[in-house]
């Protein structure tokens, strides 16, 4: 008889994101190491932990500082939104001190340590709220007080199997010395934990990149490998997952308008639903008009559509649309299109992708167009900047019935490089550039349709011209089979 595997029963972690990593949160009544260097946000990730199950779950916490003290803890966490003073008040928190500052009952006596009075302490706070959650930060600093690890080691089992045997679920945190060296300073303490997650700000350039990596969860599976984090008033950590679990998006053979009647007879009738659209040329060929065009097109047709710009300001847009035959004004007033203008240099890449995904389920988009991917790509490293499009592109094609982005060309002449150094390509459904074509002594603009994956389409570069009208599309031109 096959034996039946059944995961361990999992704890909301109460951080947005994890939960989908970890597939479903933390494993109950058992411990998880979270390490990481200074800065990393350790101590948020513990005492978010102990703040969502007060608030979601209705499991009050202990937080044992071998640190910090309490009331600095307490200070710092408000702006996330906890109210830890309140919660202290109504029996759901209850912090035990065990910082060097305060004088707990421990004893040392040479290398020795007596940890029956901190267990106490522990213990009798666990017993008196009827916590369901502990929080432990950091281990570092009581570690730091012996001289060998052999009794540190000793002392850290005791801790977690006393903790366990209460039935209670651990969060424990530890330092390291670097983001990508040993787990954790002493080189044990991983052992000791059911879980272990590892917290990075590494520095790339002159570039930081938040990650989080579930390293290992004894008892259920779990997403590998780094996953963007941030940091946000209100919310606390908010992780945004790169690999996706889930079955794969429904594929449609509904056709819709790309905003451009001509465009659509190209595409052999137009866009097919829950696809991705890449426009890829250099800067002036008309990228921007054709996102807008794409936006308007929905918004005419009675859909809510998202507009994001990394290039140009809100006024800008606006302007740029009349000009072009569209009132995104009356749009936005109507409540049909929403417009969200933002420098890159505005804010990491991790909060402008987590402020996208909340744009977008806010509003509920059917249309999302994002103009330009290279302008972010300015403020990023290669890595990070592969994790944002994958997860922004994923959202998008979830949450949305059709998304376009556009990315930009350094080569005047043509889109070569434009379409796949950004990372965009291969998961694109159609790949539509836009060229400077030199025809005779003068300059044109031409547009063709690259791929479209599901469907023939026109395969010649048509020449193209903006007008009060927008993109007016017109004959193949003769001299740009280099082109295609």
């Amino acid at each position: 008889m096959t034996a039946v595997w059944e995961e361990v029963e999992r704890v909301p972690a109460g951080i947005e994101g994890l939960d989908l990593i970890t597939n479903g949160g933390l494993t109950r009544d058992r411990l998880t190491l979270v390490s990481g260097t200074a800065g990393s946000g350790k101590t948020v990730f513990a005492s978010q932990f102990l703040a969502v199950g007060i608030r979601d779950a209705g499991e009050p916490g202990v937080f044992v500082t071998f640190e910090e003290r309490p009331e600095g803890i307490a200070r710092n966490v408000r702006s996330f939104g906890w109210d830890v003073a309140a919660w202290q008040e109504e029996r759901q928190w209850r912090f035990v001190d065990a910082s060097p500052s305060h004088d707990v009952d421990t004893v040392f006596t040479g290398g020795s340590y007596d940890l029956q009075p901190l267990l106490a302490r522990v213990l009798g706070a666990v017993d008196e709220i009827g916590a369901k959650r502990v929080a432990l930060d950091s281990l570092g600093a009581l570690l730091a007080q012996f001289e060998s690890s052999t009794p540190a080691r000793q002392i850290v089992f005791r801790l977690a199997d006393a903790l366990r045997d209460r039935g209670v679920t651990v969060v424990m945190t530890a330092e390291r010395a670097e983001d990508y060296g040993p787990v954790a300073a002493h080189g044990f303490e991983q052992f000791v934990a059911d879980n272990v997650v590892v917290l990075r700000n590494a520095l790339e350039g002159e570039k930081r990149r938040r990650t989080i990596e579930v390293l290992k969860m004894r008892g259920g599976a779990h997403l590998k490998g780094e996953h963007l984090f941030t940091l946000l008033p209100g919310q606390g950590m908010v992780v945004v997952p790169v690999a996706i679990t889930a079955a794969p998006l429904h594929a449609s053979s509904v056709r819709a308008s790309t905003g451009n009647d001509v465009l659509d007879r190209m595409l052999g009738g137009g866009l097919f639903e829950k696809s991705l659209v890449l426009v890829a040329g250099a800067t002036g060929t008309g990228k921007s008009l054709l996102a807008a065009q794409f936006v308007h097109g929905g918004a005419v047709r009675g859909e809510r559509v998202l507009l994001h710009s990394f290039e140009e300001g809100r006024e800008q847009l606006i302007r740029n649309a009349a000009n072009w035959g569209m009132d995104f004004q009356q749009l936005e007033a109507d409540g049909r299109l929403r417009i969200v203008a933002e420098a890159p240099e505005a804010a990491a890449l991790e909060d402008h992708l987590q402020r996208m995904k909340t744009v977008i389920d806010e509003f509920r988009p059917a249309r999302v167009a994002i103009d330009s991917l290279t302008a972010l790509h300015r403020v990023a490293t290669v890595k990070s900047f592969r994790e944002y499009v994958l997860g922004l592109t994923y959202h998008i094609k979830e949450r949305a019935r059709l998304g376009l982005v556009t990315t930009t060309s350094h080569d005047f002449l043509t889109a070569e490089g434009s379409a796949g150094d950004l990372h965009v390509s291969t998961i694109s459904d159609t790949i539509i550039l836009l060229h400077y074509v030199p025809v005779g002594g003068e300059v044109r603009r031409g547009v063709n349709v690259l791929k479209m994956r599901g469907s023939d389409h026109d395969k010649a570069v048509r020449e193209f011209a903006i007008s009060g009208r927008g993109m007016e599309i017109g004959e193949p031109l003769a001299d740009a089979s280099h082109l295609i």
